[in-house]
C-alpha cells in the first residue's frame, strides 16, 4: 500500500529537500571526522594556526604551531608557520633561524617523489629571501630567490586565482619578478641602484604552511 500523501508533489518536494539537507550534514561530518582522525599528527593544529595567522592573531597562531610540533616534531608546516609568525612580528633573528633549520631539515630528508615537500623547500627559501630583502641584505635575498626557483618554480613563481582572492592583490609580485629586478640593480654601480620599492615590496606575498 502506498503511504497516504506520498503522491502529493508538496510532500515529495519537502522530502527531497530534507533528504538533501541530511546528506549535506552527514557529508560535512564525515569530512571533519576524516580530516581530524585520519590526518597525520600535527596537520589539524597547523590548519588552525594557518587560519589564525591569516587573521593576524599571531600569539594564538604560534601556540597552535607549537602544539603541532609537540604532536609531530619537525612538522614542516608548523616550522613554516612559526617562521611566518616571527617574520610578521619583526622577530627577524628567530625567523631566520627557523627558516634555516627548515631548509636544512628538508634538504636532508626529502625523497624524490615528495612533490609537496619540494614545494615547501622552495617556499622556505623564498620566505627567507623575503626576510633578507626586508633587512636590506639584497645579495642574500637574491641567492635565496634563485635557489627557490631552481627547486620548484611552479610553487613560488606566480599565484593563482585563489591566492589573488586570499591576499586581495590583483597582481602580487612573484619571486621571479623580484629576483630579476634585484639582479639588474645589483649589476649597476652602487650609486645608481634603486633596491627598495615600497609599492612593489608591499605586493610581495609570503608562502604559507604546507
Amino acid at each position: 500500500m502506498i503511504p497516504k500523501g506520498i503522491g502529493n508533489p508538496r510532500v515529495v518536494h519537502r522530502f527531497v529537500i530534507l533528504l538533501a539537507f541530511a546528506t549535506f550534514v552527514m557529508f560535512s561530518v564525515w569530512v571533519v571526522v576524516t580530516n581530524y582522525v585520519q590526518a597525520p599528527p600535527g596537520d589539524f593544529e597547523v590548519r588552525q594556526g594557518d587560519i589564525l595567522l591569516g587573521d593576524q592573531k599571531y600569539a594564538e597562531a604560534l601556540e597552535r604551531f607549537n602544539a603541532a610540533l609537540a604532536a609531530s616534531p619537525d612538522h614542516r608546516g608548523a616550522l613554516m608557520g612559526r617562521a611566518l609568525v616571527f617574520l610578521q612580528t619583526q622577530r627577524h633573528d628567530e625567523a631566520e633561524a627557523e627558516l634555516t633549520y627548515l631548509i636544512d631539515y628538508l634538504g636532508k630528508n626529502l625523497v624524490p617523489d615528495d612533490i609537496t615537500g619540494y614545494g615547501a623547500y622552495a617556499a622556505a627559501y623564498s620566505n627567507r629571501g623575503i626576510l633578507y630583502d626586508r633587512q636590506g641584505k639584497y645579495e642574500k635575498a637574491l641567492a635565496d630567490y634563485v635557489q627557490a626557483l631552481k627547486i620548484d618554480p611552479g610553487a613560488v613563481d606566480g599565484p593563482g586565482i585563489v591566492d589573488k582572492i586570499i591576499y586581495g592583490i590583483s597582481h602580487p609580485a612573484t619571486v621571479r619578478d623580484r629576483a630579476i629586478y634585484l639582479q639588474q640593480q645589483l649589476a649597476l654601480p652602487e650609486d645608481k641602484r634603486l633596491l627598495r620599492l615600497p609599492e612593489e615590496d608591499a605586493r610581495q606575498r609570503m608562502y604559507k604552511p604546507y
